[in-house]
């Protein structure tokens, strides 16, 4: 509930700090004391739009301050924790405005956007008047309203998850097949290739081999005319070969018979240049004992090699790259078969998010019908004891258009109202006048406060265009709320008044220079004479203060 109220330098108010209580606050005054400027400062606490017109004259700045103690409020302190903002059982907001229309908010010491404020201040206060803040008019706090009514808010907790899981999957799922049809032409093409290349059986190093074959064959007769020279050369020319010289010349140096080093190392070197030729020509020997000129071979490995060369061009790659490309094919079709599989899993989840999400709304969709059709009755008989006889109030429930799961549930859901005998039943927000307005709000709060997630409500003047029983009727609602919380009212009837469970009034003290307003809370004795000037204006009599003395017991008892 809001425990406290500063505001400087607001529209004609200096200074006023107000320590507020539980229960009913009637807020009184004359006409023009400023009793709606203290609500309009506790709205701009509360995010409401502003200008540098509400700065007061020869200030700088405006700068209001509201402390509520939110120990009951688990919705509100779950807000702030979410966001690091503290985990007090208390919650200041604060705004300041500029004599040059800048303004700034804070929650608990830290700056924050108006939009801030506004959000967190519909958990802590509903402020029932013809300005902005009035959250009556909203279809959230119709929804809201119905399904604390119903006692099904957990169950909506449910829905709205529900349709957040639905909602996530079909995205994954979006994502997962939003390129399908290109995947699959890509797996088409994928497997052509990879049947190509599986079917070209490429062995490791099989490149390189049939290289080297290809190229010994295709010169064959220049090889084999080689060999033969290099033999003859070496060894079988009769003319003269190296083997031949070699052993001359070892003959001839062994005839020396020398003991000089030098010789002997030279006749060494001979004697192993001997055997290596010796050996060279008998490796040429096996060769061309073992070496064939195969045409057929020849052919069959030039088409094998043009294969391979054509796969590759195809490819654009080297021929050497082929079996890298082949396993690079073969990953990217395992990986579309994985994404194929993958959307076949969410699509099954995606179904069951869905029934999940059916059976739960359809549930809440019952709660909802039984609970629209009581709170209708209530209100409506509500309604005759508040000045407004043949009244009729309403809830409709109406299906989405869009059959997705939604995270409110299958249906939109308003207030719908009849103020008089004959007129239409219309939304709620389009209802003419505030006073009726604030009074059906009264009427719907009252069946409803045992179940609002909302301690502390604002009422501007509900009692505008009423009196008599009538005005007895809503001072004794006002008090019944405030009761099961906190009420603020502003209200120029006494029988609203001496309901409160305190009295606030509102004055104008005149200095020499300036005029301002202010706020204190009144004593018995004030009370009785603020009622009694209520009843009987400015002059008090006898009368009047006996009865506003009656007025006053009555309510308390």
């Amino acid at each position: 509930m809001l425990v406290h109220l500063a505001i400087r330098n607001y529209a004609i108010v200096e200074q006023l700090d107000l320590e507020l209580a539980p229960g009913m606050s009637a807020i009184t005054g004359e006409t023009g004391a400023g009793k709606s400027i203290m609500l309009g400062a506790l709205g701009l606490a509360l995010g409401d739009r502003t200008d540098s017109g509400i700065v007061r004259p020869s200030s700088d700045k405006a700068d209001i301050l509201a402390t509520f103690d939110i120990s009951q409020i688990p919705e509100a302190r779950e807000w702030l924790n979410n966001r690091d903002l503290g985990d007090d059982e208390q919650v200041i907001l604060r705004r300041v405005i500029t004599s040059e229309g800048r303004s700034r908010g804070y929650i608990n010491g830290t700056p924050s956007p108006q939009a801030d404020l506004r959000e967190l201040g519909e958990l802590l206060i509903d402020i029932h008047s013809q300005h902005e803040h009035q959250s009556l008019l909203k279809s959230d706090t119709h929804r809201r309203l119905l399904d604390n009514y119903a006692g099904a808010a957990e169950l909506a907790h449910q829905v709205q998850l529900a349709a957040q899981r639905w909602r996530q999957t079909q995205q994954a799922l979006h994502k997962a097949t939003s390129s399908s049809d290109e995947q699959q032409a890509r797996l088409q093409l994928l497997t052509y290739q990879l049947d190509e290349l599986e079917s070209l059986s490429l062995g490791d190093n099989e490149l390189e081999r049939l290289e080297q074959q290809q190229r010994e064959l295709s010169n064959a007769e220049v090889l084999l005319a080689s060999c033969q020279q290099i033999i003859d050369l070496c060894a079988d020319n009769d003319a003269g070969n190296v083997l031949s010289s070699l052993n001359t010349s070892l003959n001839r140096l062994s005839n020396l018979q020398s003991q000089n080093a030098a010789l002997s190392e030279a006749s060494n070197l001979l004697s192993s240049a001997q055997i290596q030729v010796e050996e060279a020509v008998g490796e040429l020997h096996r060769f061309l004992d073992h070496f064939e000129a195969d045409p057929q071979r020849l052919q069959d490995i030039e088409e094998r090699l043009s294969l391979i060369y054509q796969l590759a061009r195809k490819h654009k790659v080297n021929p050497d790259q082929l079996l890298d490309l082949q396993q690079q094919l073969l990953d990217e079709v395992e990986s579309l078969n994985a994404d194929d599989q993958a959307g076949e899993r969410l699509q099954q989840e995606l179904d069951a998010y869905a029934r999940h999400y059916h059976e739960k709304a359809q549930a809440l969709s019952d709660l909802r019908q039984a609970a629209a059709n009581a709170l209708s009755a209530a209100v409506s008989e509500q309604m005759q004891l508040l000045g407004m006889p043949g009244g009729q109030f309403a809830i409709q429930l109406k299906a989405h258009s869009n059959l997705e799961p939604h995270p409110h549930g299958t249906e939109q859901i308003d207030f719908l109202v009849s103020a008089n005998p004959g007129q239409p039943i219309k939304p709620l927000a389009k209802v003419a006048s505030g006073g009726e307005l604030s009074r059906i709000s009264l009427a719907i709060q009252v069946i409803t406060a045992q179940t609002s997630r909302v301690p502390t409500l604002v009422f501007d003047e509900v009692d505008v265009g009423i009196g008599g029983p009538t005005a007895e009727v809503v001072g004794q609602l006002l008090r019944q709320l405030g009761a099961r919380g906190q009420v603020l009212t502003v209200t120029h009837l006494p029988q609203v008044a001496a309901q409160g469970h305190q009295h606030l009034f509102v004055y104008k003290e005149r200095g020499t220079d300036s005029t301002q307003s202010a706020v204190r809370c009144l004593s018995d004795d004030e009370r009785i004479e603020e009622v009694a000037r209520m009843l009987g204006g400015i002059d008090l009599t006898e009368e009047s203060i006996a009865h506003a003395r009656q007025m006053v017991s009555t309510a308390r008892h």
